[in-house]
């Protein structure tokens, strides 16, 4: 009998949210100097692509490793509700005391969705800020 195969399932989903870099500790000028323009006073946003790789065993029974649709559920009830369409900065308990950049945000959003995917699962999270900036958590 052969090993269990494993496979990913991707699931993307979309998000628009503003932010602001900025150190509270450091003086104008550091936080200009190290966050450029990310640092304005005034926000800035960005159309978020979100992918969620969880990887896992397929059921012999269903034929998936996790259905697309609970997976998507998921994703909308516990990121896109709570980030899109909102300043990170001001809206959100999680960014209250923490800097929004994208590797903060990609760790937060693995947190939160980490308790809602089955623990035999492994869960990898895949944020693009732009098209061309992106981070993963874990790495």
């Amino acid at each position: 009998m052969s090993a269990p195969q494993k496979v990913s399932v991707i699931r993307r989903e979309h998000f628009n949210a503003a932010h602001r870099l900025h150190n509270p500790f450091w003086d104008e000028a550091t936080n200009e100097k190290v966050f450029g323009q990310c640092n304005n006073p005034h926000f800035h946003g960005h159309n978020y692509e979100l992918e969620v790789k969880v990887t896992g065993e397929i059921d012999p029974q269903t034929g998936y490793v996790m259905d697309m649709k609970i997976l998507s559920d998921i994703i909308h009830k516990q990121v896109i509700e709570r980030f899109d369409h909102r300043n990170l900065n001001l809206d959100t308990e999680e960014f209250k005391n923490l800097n929004p950049t994208a590797e903060n945000i990609v760790v937060v959003i693995y947190q939160i969705l980490r308790p809602h995917i089955h623990p035999s699962f492994d869960l990898h999270i895949r944020l693009y800020e732009t098209p061309r900036n992106f981070v993963e958590f874990p790495a």
